[in-house]
């Protein structure tokens, strides 16, 4: 079985047992995190599509580690006007392993509870029309 999952504004496509290196998520090492951005939950036979989510689907991932990618140099210039400009950037990441997909979780049963019906508000019998004034 695999997902098509959304987070830090990108998409993986993952299975169980994966690991994969995502932009930073809170969490220590151990914990376990639920990712309920779902776009795709597919295996060999079908796959669903969600528009956009796929309702009640939710991928469990344990934290590896938090990790810092490789720093990257930023270096802009104008030819002929004397312009330079170096700037460098490490990207924090979150290291996940993916544990579990379910194409119908936790998600579904914490939105199938329902809501109490909001009772209406008593009219209060009006006394005067609305067209007289009192002077």
């Amino acid at each position: 079985m695999f997902a098509v999952v959304k987070t830090g504004g990108k998409q993986y496509k993952v299975a169980k047992d994966d690991v994969i290196k995502v932009e930073k998520l809170t969490g220590d090492a151990g914990a376990s995190i639920d990712l309920t951005d779902v776009l795709m939950v597919g295996d060999e036979k079908a796959a669903t599509v969600g528009t956009p989510l796929v309702d009640g689907a939710v991928v469990t991932a344990t934290v590896l580690e938090q990790a810092r990618a490789d720093k990257i140099v930023v270096f802009k210039k104008k030819r002929r006007k004397n312009y330079r400009r170096t700037q460098g950037h490490r990207q924090d990441l979150t290291v996940l392993r993916i544990t579990d997909i379910q194409a119908k979780g936790k998600a579904q049963k914490a939105a199938a509870k329902p809501k109490a019906a909001a009772k209406p508000k008593a009219e209060k019998p009006a006394e005067a029309d609305a067209g007289e004034t009192k002077e």
